[in-house]
């Protein structure tokens, strides 16, 4: 039996970087620090969450700048979890990938972009009337609409699709774009931060100032609540690790992509949020819709609304291509290894993508825009990826333990006070999420339990682990008599 081909190696530093920062960099940055600075109430703390969140960031990277670099095959999460905890936790973190992780937070970026180029397109939307008509309720979660802004949500599933033809396609051509989004979108975020720097029309006194700051068991719930902001404008640095097998020189590259990615954006977003208290206090921050457009406001004038949503467009149109790029390899991993559907993990002869998977989730992306559900599903994903990604620190000890001997290129700098920093800050964040959720939800505050609603979707990969291990043992049952 002649070993199935597997994708080839075509990305190199610069193009691994550049997925990186890429797939962090999107709507994030523009969208999260006002709702951080209404949970905190200061300045300092607004600041120190920033860093705080990059730092803890970069602690994952390097957890997985090791993983990656001793076993850089495609699959990234799910790859390690299989040698390290087996194929039932494994499947369950790829189902959730896939189910939710992934999919739907492709699908509030492509959404975010398409809302924002509708500043300039004007695109059709039926009357509140009709879209009120055609509501999809769904017991215990709440209402969907389809057809609210249904001229945005065409343009988005566009977006998605155009993106997967193009990685569909070519590696190659996906990386190349991704390396020429990358460095635009950071060339923006650098007009943006020297513009309204060089304005003279702020103080230097909003990075300290505020009037009401949070304290006690307040600033303490606040902190919490930024840090999954922060969080999910960190996200996607994980990306490059699903991708490894298509690394070149994946033991030398995928630990110092990972370094230089997460720096990068950790420096980037200090940048713009102190740009934003240069221009505006804290209150004001908390109190803006679209930060971003307030602070340019301040420093440029009535011309901000169209800059900053041309800034939002370019960011977010990078950070799809760079999460549709990498996430579905996932899905490719687990049908190559017979655990899930293995019409997925079949690589295009010609192209030599994983071509299936990149279709399968580009469907399923297109979906969660349609319905309008992604929303609801990207505010959980955060929770559940923090479970693997707590996990996966974990596994370094186990695999220590259980592979001593193996082939290390890059060993997590600091371990074991690293390692163990991340863990115990992974089960607080945790811990306190879930507190937080149901404090919420008791209080009438949000229809769900965010946390608890992601553990049922992924608890529903259960009865589907089985299913495919049952069938798979069918076939192995039934080759010897083919021959």
């Amino acid at each position: 039996m002649t070993a199935s081909p597997s994708l080839a190696k075509k990305i190199g530093f610069w193009s691994a970087t550049s997925i990186i920062t890429g797939s962090i960099i999107g709507s994030g940055v523009f969208m999260k620090p006002s709702s951080m600075a209404a949970q905190l109430g200061s300045p300092v703390w607004l600041t120190l969450v920033w860093i705080l969140a990059g730092l803890f960031s970069l602690f994952g990277a390097l957890v997985y700048a090791e993983l990656g670099a001793m076993m850089p095959e495609t699959g990234g999460i799910y790859i390690f979890f299989r040698k390290t905890f087996g194929d039932f936790i494994a499947f369950l973190y790829g189902w959730a990938a896939f189910a939710v992780i992934n999919t739907a937070a492709v699908a509030a970026i492509a959404f975010v972009c398409a809302f924002y180029a509708d500043y300039f397109l004007q695109l059709p939307h039926f009357s509140e009337a009709v879209v009120s008509a055609h509501a999809w309720h769904i017991p215990f979660i709440g209402d969907l609409y389809p057809l609210k802004d249904f001229g945005v949500k065409g343009l988005a599933i566009v977006l998605v699709t155009g993106l997967t033809w193009i990685n569909y396609l070519s590696v190659k051509a996906g990386s190349y774009f991704q390396v020429i989004s990358t460095f635009i979108k950071i060339a923006v975020i650098a007009v943006l931060v020297t513009g309204i720097f060089i304005s003279g029309h702020g103080s230097t006194s909003h990075f300290f100032e505020a009037q009401q700051p949070k304290q006690g068991g307040a600033l303490l719930s606040g902190i919490i609540a930024a840090m999954t902001g922060a969080f999910f404008a960190y996200d996607g640095w994980i990306n490059i690790a699903s991708m490894a097998g298509e690394v070149k020189q994946p033991q030398k590259n995928i630990p110092r992509s990972l370094w230089l990615g997460v720096l990068v954006c950790m420096i980037v977003y200090v940048l713009v949020n102190q740009a934003y208290l240069y221009v505006l206090p804290v209150e004001q921050v908390a109190a803006s819709p679209l930060v971003a457009a307030d602070a340019m406001g301040v420093a440029l004038g009535q011309t901000s609304e169209a800059i900053v949503a041309a800034m939002i467009v370019i960011c977010t149109f990078g950070a799809i291509n760079g999460n549709v790029m990498a996430t579905a390899r996932i899905t490719y991993a687990m049908g190559k290894d017979r655990v899930f559907s293995t019409w997925t993990g079949k690589e295009h002869p010609r192209h030599q993508t994983p071509g299936n998977a990149l279709w399968l989730h580009g469907a399923w992306t297109c979906m969660f825009i349609l319905t309008g559900s992604f929303d609801m599903l990207a505010d959980m994903f955060v929770f559940i990826t923090w479970i693997a990604y707590g996990l996966g620190a974990v596994g370094i000890f186990m695999l220590r333990k259980k592979m001593p001997h193996a082939d290390r290129p890059y060993r997590i700098w600091g371990h074991p006070f690293i390692t163990l920093l991340f863990i115990g800050f992974s089960a607080f964040y945790l811990i306190t999420t879930v507190y937080s959720d149901v404090s919420n939800y008791l209080a009438g505050r949000q229809p769900v339990i965010n946390s608890l609603l992601g553990m049922i979707i992924t608890a529903l990969g259960v009865p589907l682990f089985f299913y495919f291990r049952k069938k798979n043992r069918e076939v192995a049952n039934e080759l010897p008599d083919k021959h």
